[in-house]
Parts: structure tokens; sequence; C-alpha cells
């Protein structure tokens, strides 16, 4: 049975056994649909989990054996977009309208997609009617701020304990059935806001640990990054963020939303190139310091 009583807005889980510089966040694989939220949206919940990053906490559930602190959100994107500013809101969306000089009405808030989406897709909007105005302010309060505070918290925490950190924001994309050639169609995709999130250096070693299992790997396109990597990567200061998109068709069905029986491959295999990109970013800490200086100079 469902549970309807709210989860806090984050899991946090620490990092067994020696502490490294990386931190991975999951933004968009929460699970809880509130019921509120169910009964004011004219979506069935099979169709609000289109925007769900499912399973993608699951497939990084081991990263805090290599020392990898996790944070994982626990509410329904369609419910409140983490990978969001706060002030990315379509204040026509409530009742009354919002003030709009408080509020960004960036191409992202125009797609319906701001940090309190109005769409799903294309075609599906999420609500019959307008929400109440002190609803923007509940999820936000209640939700978003809470989980960034804490991100900016560990973050902090560890710039404190070490020369560079490393963000890495993971996702999952559904799979490129428009495009004419599934040859074309990448496995994953590594989002640094084009060279300004994280060193072009960090963003290639990974690039490189996917493409040698054989995976497709594709920079920025059409997934550059987004508030998360945009917000925090400032390689300037020592911290470097990188957006993991993983195509959703290697380990599930994207019309039932269950595992294939691959999963556990692809969750092994994921979880073996996630930790040789924590021990060859350690195994270098010179080229770490270079890259920093190097971003400085710039």
């Amino acid at each position: 049975m469902e549970t309807t009583e709210a989860p806090p807005p984050f899991v946090h889980r620490a990092p067994r056994g020696p502490e490294t510089p990386f931190l991975f966040s999951v933004p968009h694989s929460g699970r809880f649909y509130p019921p509120d939220f169910m009964k004011r949206s004219r979506l069935s919940k099979t169709d609000l989990r289109l925007a769900e990053d499912a399973f993608v906490d699951t497939l990084m559930a081991d990263m805090p054996a290599h020392g990898v602190t996790m944070l994982v959100a626990t509410h329904a994107r369609s419910y409140l977009d983490l990978n969001r500013a706060a002030y990315e809101l379509d204040t026509e969306m409530f009742t009354p309208p919002l003030a709009s000089q408080n509020h960004d009405t960036s191409y992202r808030v125009q797609a319906g997609l701001g940090v309190i989406p109005r769409l799903i897709a294309e075609g599906m909007p999420i609500y019959a009617a307008p929400l109440p105005a002190r609803e923007a302010e509940k999820r936000i309060t209640t939700v978003h701020a809470a989980y960034h505070q804490k991100l900016a918290q560990l973050l902090a925490a560890k710039r404190a304990q070490f020369p560079n950190v490393f963000l890495v924001d993971c996702h999952s994309m559904p799979s490129g059935s428009h495009l004419k050639s599934k040859r074309a169609e990448p496995d994953i995709i590594l989002g640094d806001c084009w060279g300004k999130s994280c060193m072009r250096d960090f963003t290639s070693l990974a690039e490189q640990l996917f493409s040698e299992t054989g995976l497709k790997v594709r920079r920025n396109v059409p997934y550059s990054g987004g508030y998360t990597t945009e917000n925090y990567g400032k390689p300037e200061t020592g911290v470097h963020a990188l957006q993991i998109e993983i195509n959703r068709a290697l380990y599930m069905d994207e019309e039932t939303y269950s595992p294939l029986p691959a999963f556990d491959a692809v969750k092994t295999a994921l979880g073996k190139i996630c930790a040789k990109l924590v021990i060859e970013t350690l195994r270098n800490p010179i080229t770490m310091a270079n890259m920093q200086q190097a971003k400085a100079a710039e």
C-alpha cells in the first residue's frame, strides 16, 4: 500500500569508508505523489510518471560504498522540479497570479517546465484549474528550499576538506524513438554547460570511461545541464558539476515503468564506471589542481 504521509524532502546517504570529494545528487527519481496534488491533477499517475527519472536512485545506490555522498529527492518531479531555480515560476498558473517581478520567465518556464511544472509534455497539462497562490510557497519552502540547503551544506563541507569537489547530478532520459537511426541514439549524455560547470578534462574522463564499455556517449546535446549544474558548478572555486543522463531503454520498459531483465547488469556496469571515475580523479590530484588554476587564469 502506498503511503499518504509525506516523507522528508530528501534522503542523505553518507559515504561508507573514507570520504571522497564526490557528491552524487538524484533530483528526479522521487516517487511520492502527494494526495492533494493527485486530486488537483487532471492526469493519471502513469502519465505523471513520464517526468520521473525512474530507478536512477537505485542504479546509483552502491556509490556510498566508494566514498561518495548521495542526496536523493523523495517527491515527484511533476509535483516540484528540483533542477529549477525557486524563482522559475509561471505566475499565471496561480490564483491570484503571483507578483511577476519576483519570478523569472525563463525559456523553461515558457515551455511549461518551471519549478512547478505546468505540463508533463506537449499537449499534456497537469492541472484542470489554477492552483491556489499559497501552493507555490508551500512546495518551494518545504521541498525545494530544504533540498538545496542540504545540497549547498554538503558541498561546503566537502570544499572545506578538499581543494576540488565533484558534484555529479544523475538523471535519465526517454529513448530516442523519434530518431531515424537507432545507431545515432546516445546511451549517455554528459552535460557540463558547454565547459562552464566543470573543467573539460573531467568531462573527457567521464566520456572515456563510459565509452570504453561500449556505451554511446554525447556531450551537451540536447541536455547541457539544468539549474544544479548552472548554479553549483564553479570550477574557478574548485566546485565541478557534471550532469549525467542515462537512456531509459537500457534498463526499463518505458511503457510499463518496470525494470528490464538487464537492470541488475546495467546497475553493476554503471556502478563500476562511476567508481572508476572517482578513483581516476583522485589518482591525479595534480591534474585537478592544474585544472582549477587554468580556469582561474581564463
